[in-house]
């Protein structure tokens, strides 16, 4: 029997600023176990939280981006359980004031937008890290404290492959906007997908089922798809179950039963009486939007106006560096799509190789405008750039001391060239005659010989013209 899934996704992302919600300790990642921590974080008594006002500015971000209603007017709860990861035994969230509210994002699937709507977002603590081995838990208090966004979609999402979707289009667009570094093998975006079955559209929504602990998008997926067919396995078996929690095993694949919630969780949630209301003005709203950066949809119709392909496109939105490097040049007039190639090939290459970020190198913008020029007019072949391309990457000379330094000097004489080219179409009788058949990937066999018989000097642009006119000659 088929059943139709309904999903929701809670999303922990923790924010990029230099230090932590209510203290003064460092917000760093991967220093060693409760060394960047203080008597806020654990919650010694007597301590005052005090607001840090880049949170707030980051969830006015945040709550634009995402299209939600930005709440004015805000106070901060006390969210109270007791567990380990919590000191205080309680933690302080907005449960009543979310700065944000009803929102939403839009992905594209099978060629058509839909909308992912956002029923709240708000500010929070992060609770400390507990790692298990064997009978033993250890703590490490670093991220206690640490500022949290949470964005919890309503039960809107159709199919693990919706689910994956709106990840990726939050991810972009928080990390572009340089909310957060959306790290998830770091714990900085935390993912937590609910699912429930029914068999009609009209039905009741089923039993939900939330998963935790799941370490990537892709997993998210996964992680849906298996906890679909477990819960359809029940359900034709008759069998019913309760709403409970599970976590995602990586080694298997699976989901693993963590509790069964029998009752309703009590959080005897109340304002937080240490930290004063916060009242948002228009003009503080105003100023926070005002700062973002050009983001990801905005740019894709930039590139595409420069005719740069769809292909080159998305891989520049996916590596931010390159395409950070790439909008200095957008009033520059240069061919946009010669500069994507070479970002994106031999340049992207070399940054892999190397294991650094584009802004590390010596490639000034100057250098890549002048790079592209000769590119494009045929004063420097993709096997000079090649040749030259640790020099151009390492040292600050200027691009014509580092062609001069390494010898190179390309033809342009066309009757040198044509000599080649007729020389070569001679001596290959069988190519000549299929190029009305394939007449690219006869230009592109003899580009390859001329190349080789001119050691890579002869220009491009040049050499193409003549084997096309020889050719046609011929044919004609």
């Amino acid at each position: 029997m088929s059943y139709i899934p309904t999903i929701g996704i809670e999303v922990h992302v923790e924010l990029k600023t230099n230090t932590k919600i209510f203290s003064p300790s460092s917000n760093t990642y991967g220093k060693s176990a409760n060394t960047n921590v203080n008597e806020i974080d654990l919650g010694y008594p007597g301590t005052l939280p005090n607001i840090n006002e880049k949170v707030i500015d980051l969830g006015i971000k945040t709550a634009y981006l995402l299209n939600c209603k930005i709440n004015k007017h805000m106070h901060f709860d006390r969210k109270n359980y007791f567990y380990p990861d919590n000191p205080k035994n309680y933690q302080i969230t907005q449960a009543e004031t979310p700065i944000g509210t009803d929102g939403f994002l839009e992905i594209e699937i099978d060629g058509k937008t839909k909308k992912i709507y956002i029923e709240e977002l708000h500010i929070e603590e992060d609770t400390c890290k507990s790692t298990h081995r064997k009978t033993k838990t250890y703590l490490d208090f670093n991220r206690a404290g640490v500022p949290l966004i949470e964005i919890v979609t309503k039960p809107c999402i159709s199919s693990s492959k919706e689910a994956c979707l709106y990840l990726e289009k939050l991810k972009e667009t928080l990390f572009y906007a340089g909310i957060s570094d959306c790290k998830m093998e770091e714990g900085s975006m935390r993912c937590e997908p609910n699912i429930s079955l029914r068999k009609n559209e009209n039905d009741k929504l089923g039993t939900k089922v939330e998963i935790k602990n799941v370490g990537s998008i892709h997993s998210v997926g996964i992680a849906i798809e298996k906890e679909i067919k477990r819960q359809e396995k029940l359900l034709d078996n008759n069998e019913t179950f309760k709403e409970q929690t599970r976590r995602f095993d990586s080694k298997l694949n699976d989901t693993v039963l963590m509790r069964v919630k029998e009752t309703g969780n009590d959080y005897r949630y109340f304002p937080e009486p240490d930290i004063p209301f916060v009242n948002l003005t228009d003009e503080q709203i105003e100023k926070s939007i005002k700062e973002l950066p050009i983001m990801p949809n905005e740019l894709r119709k930039i590139y595409n106006d420069k005719g740069i392909k769809l292909n080159s496109i998305n891989k520049l939105i996916e590596n931010k560096n390159l395409s950070d490097f790439f909008n200095e040049l957008l009033v520059s007039d240069i061919n946009f799509s010669t500069a994507s190639n070479l970002l994106l090939e031999d340049i992207e290459e070399y940054l892999n190789k190397n294991k650094i970020d584009i802004k590390d190198t010596k490639l000034t913008k100057d250098k890549f405008i002048k790079l592209v020029n000769y590119k494009d007019n045929g004063t420097l072949t993709s096997k000079n750039i090649k040749d030259i391309l640790k020099d151009i990457m390492e040292k600050d000379d200027e691009l014509d001391e580092i062609i001069k330094s390494n010898n190179i000097e390309n033809i342009k004489d066309d009757s040198f060239i044509r000599d080649i080219v007729i020389n070569i179409i001679n001596n290959n009788n069988d190519a000549v005659n299929d190029y009305k058949k394939r007449p690219d990937r006869t230009i592109k066999f003899f580009m390859g010989q001329v190349m080789k018989e001119s050691r890579g000097k002869a220009n491009p642009k040049v050499a193409t013209s003549i084997i096309e006119e020889e050719l046609n000659k011929i044919n004609n």
